[in-house]
């Protein structure tokens, strides 16, 4: 488990070590549809099974066989059969006995892998350090840190009185020692797990006077969030504030205004409260509803503690309102009527607002993000004044504003680039700057980084940006870049347990063992896809090593390719481990767009193209490549079997939402209005019948070879409903060759959520499962 897995667990400290800001997603012009599957690939329509040595097989137990019960579905004068239906009724008695008989079938499947997972999980946990620390942050008088301690699965956030006048935080290695006497425990994790055998921390956030902690846990993996407060002096928590379905949070300036966000019944953010600690009795006012389903409300404080911001907003329009900080019972304030296509994001700075914004202007390239400001006065007049426009080729993506600096995040050609600009900006009111006139400082990375996640950086008057860097090749390094001297220093890496690297390097980079090749794949259209290769030097086969292709593609988000030991098992025994960035996830401003709504199929395409590349250019032996996709990714990537079904020997769908057509016809399911901007919304003929041609579930091929594949539920998902996975599982065992679909296994997980349970443990034994799930069904026992 690495530092970002850190952060991962803790969700959203910020005034922690490790808490990271998403990419602003961003839309362009949609492009047409022209390529249906149906018409993809039919000379591969064949009863004949290509398992030509399948995997051995329960030797008494045959797959379960889900009982079937007539149920039409109709749509836009379109009707059609859905025989597991009922599965979606979690109640029934015949559903959770279906799930206990998978479950027994998928034991008895990976029966013969016992020692392989166990032989996995030993190296995975040996790769470990006993205990996990991240430096500590400084935040007022205080220092901030997490860490988790031998033998524990998941972190403890703690604090300390900083030492003045030293600069023993950036000589001391092991952060273990920083730990004594005066430690305060803020939160644990492990105890909160002890007691209800779940726990999902969602949002934490310390008062400005460091006297109260608010945050929210889920204890039951259904994501329903409970706030509570706990004070910091008395380590105690408020009995009388205890508000369930909260979200976001933010404290007003007198440390004991807390606002709050509240959920719908679907799940959707929609009010904004505030309630008054130090009284017997809280109270608590609601602030601001939000009517218009299709958008979600979220707030969150400026740097500084002046303002909060309440942000209401889809995935790529948004309304923006602002509350005194000081004065939290004045009300809202309107920053910008909302514009579709357009997005506002606010930071203060000495009187004048910064505006993050994609607002329409004749000068941007692709409606890219730009940085204006105004008076604080003067917000309601939106008469902002352009401040940088980027060039073209880039785009802003985010910043972080500090008391002398402003930190910008710039996508260009697909690379990362972070640099800071003096504060207050000396700008041009006659026209606008480019980002090279305001004699920026570009932070130097080293030149294999994939990745650059923002730390917490919460203190406005700090010189000092922290950033966690990290590559398929490089354990994730934490920096702290001096904006003010322009210098910069390694604060820490993730101790990796059993392997080194160039003695040359002032950081562990294992480029010298393992390689990583960045390649550009020609997808249907001719657009050109980013494809990541990462393979061994020693062990790898050309033409003859089996290979694992990871996709998501979905809601602008940028694939994960950051540092995973765990991923060493598979490297060492030769394996290849691909990422394919696909239209429709994380890049320029046009890329998530051209990959969503009514251009979806162009995500599956290029998936698929990628997978061909790795066959052509010799990366991966013919009939031995396997995908893996989590969520929207197993959408990705069951969507691209059904395209292309010879192209993958097996496949790992976790907790895959691939029964679309009919999960977005219910919009009383969670989530699902939210899903009608990035899937299309079937209430539309034409939405529907676009849909229709991707929706994996109603797309699945009969009588054709399917790989092999594990397909993993939850049953409190509140996400992906846990019978999606079921209901894929039994339509492919009811339709695709006999012979292939008996390597199909559902493994449910009866009490956890979305996420999955378990800290660094339980990671590396579901790991340990899925690599020994590939190698068997790959016949690659090792």
């Amino acid at each position: 488990m690495n530092l970002m897995v850190i952060a991962d667990l803790a969700q959203t400290i910020s005034m922690a070590s490790l808490i990271f800001l998403r990419s602003i997603r961003k839309t362009n012009k949609l492009l047409p549809f022209t390529y249906p599957i149906s018409n993809i690939n039919t000379y591969f329509l064949s009863s004949l099974c290509h398992q030509t040595d399948p995997p051995p097989l329960p030797s008494s137990q045959p797959p379960p066989v889900a009982k079937k019960v007539p149920f039409k579905v109709s749509a836009h004068g379109v009707s059609w059969e859905d025989s597991y239906h009922w599965m979606s009724n979690t109640n029934d008695p015949d559903f959770l006995k279906h799930l206990h008989h998978e479950n027994a079938y998928s034991e008895a499947f990976m029966a013969d892998t016992r020692n392989l997972q166990q032989n996995l999980f030993s190296e995975m946990i040996c790769r470990l350090p006993g205990q996990i620390s991240t430096p500590p942050e400084r935040w007022g008088p205080w220092l901030y840190y997490q860490y988790i301690p031998e033998e524990k699965e998941y972190p403890i956030l703690c604090r300390k009185l900083a030492i003045e006048n030293t600069n023993w935080v950036k000589r001391v290695v092991n952060y273990a020692t920083i730990r004594s006497s005066n430690e305060q425990i803020l939160l644990d994790w492990n105890e909160i797990a002890k007691e209800h055998g779940y726990v999902h921390v969602g949002t934490c956030r310390v008062s400005p006077d460091h006297n109260f902690l608010a945050y929210t846990i889920d204890v039951t993996g259904e994501e329903h969030f409970l706030l509570q407060v706990k004070d910091l002096q008395s380590g105690t928590l408020i009995p009388s504030l205890r508000v369930e379905n909260v979200v976001s949070l933010a404290w007003a300036q007198d440390s004991h205004t807390l606002f709050y966000t509240l959920c719908d019944q679907s799940q959707r953010p929609y009010r904004v409260h505030y309630t008054t600690l130090g009284s017997d009795h809280v109270s608590d006012v609601m602030v601001y509803t939000e009517n218009d389903p299709s958008f979600c409300v979220d707030i969150t404080s400026t740097k500084d503690g002046k303002f909060i911001t309440v942000n209401s907003n889809t995935r790529t329009s948004s309304e923006v309102y602002i509350i005194d900080a000081n004065n939290p019972q004045d009300g809202l304030q309107k920053v910008h009527t909302r514009v579709s296509g357009v997005q506002f994001f606010l930071e203060h700075h000495k009187g004048f607002f910064y505006i993050l914004t994609n607002a329409s202007q004749k000068e941007l390239f692709d409606t890219n993000y730009y940085l204006a400001r105004c008076h604080v006065k003067d917000i309601h007049l939106a008469n902002w004044q352009k401040i940088i426009i980027p060039s073209k080729g880039s785009g802003i993506q985010d910043m972080d504003i500090f008391d002398e600096h402003i930190v910008l995040y710039l996508n260009k050609k697909d690379s990362p680039v972070i640099f800071s600009i003096k504060m207050p900006i000396q700008s041009n009111d006659e026209k606008e700057m480019g980002i090279d006139d305001l004699d920026p400082w570009y932070f130097p990375f080293p030149s294999n980084s994939c990745s650059v996640l923002p730390g917490s950086n919460h203190d406005f008057m700090n010189s000092v940006y922290r950033v966690v860097l990290s590559s398929p090749v490089m354990p994730d390094l934490i920096v702290d870049y001096d904006m003010s001297r322009r210098t910069f220093s390694i604060v820490h890496q993730e101790e990796v347990l059993g392997i080194s690297s160039n003695e040359e390097h002032e950081w562990l980079n294992v480029s010298e063992t393992y390689c990583c090749e960045r390649k550009e794949v020609i997808s249907h259209d001719g657009t050109l896809i980013p494809l990541t290769i990462l393979y061994s030097h020693k062990t790898h086969k050309r033409g003859e090593s089996c290979g694992i292709l990871h996709g998501y593609g979905s809601y602008g988000e940028v694939l994960d390719k950051s540092w995973c030991s765990e991923r060493l098992s598979l490297l060492d025994r030769g394996w290849v481990v691909a990422f394919a960035d696909v239209r429709g996830g994380g890049g320029d401003v046009s890329w998530h767009k051209r990959g969503s709504g009514m251009n979806k199929l162009n995500s599956i395409y290029d998936f698929v193209s990628c997978g061909e590349y790795l066959l052509k250019e010799g990366y991966v032996c013919k009939n031995q490549l396997g995908a893996i996709g989590h969520s929207a990714g197993g959408f990705l990537v069951a969507a691209a079997i059904n395209m292309n079904p010879e192209l993958f020997r097996s496949a790992i769908l976790k907790v895959p939402f691939v029964d679309v057509c009919n999960t977005l016809l219910d919009p009383s399911l969670p989530l699902t209005l939210l899903d009608y901007e990035e899937f299309g919304n079937p209430q539309k003929e034409f939405d529907f019948n676009l849909i229709m041609k991707y929706s994996p579930y109603d797309n699945i091929r009969r009588g054709v070879c399917y790989p092999s594949m594990l397909v993993t539920s939850s049953l409190h998902d509140s996400r992906v409903g846990v019978w999606e996975g079921v209901k894929y599982v039994s339509r492919v065992r009811e339709t695709t060759c006999a012979n292939c679909s008996r390597l199909v296994i559902l493994k449910t997980n009866m009490s956890g959520g979305h996420f999955g349970e378990g800290g660094r443990f339980g990671h590396c034994e579901e790991m340990a499962y899925e690599y020994a799930f590939l190698m068997k069904v790959m016949g690659q026992f090792s």
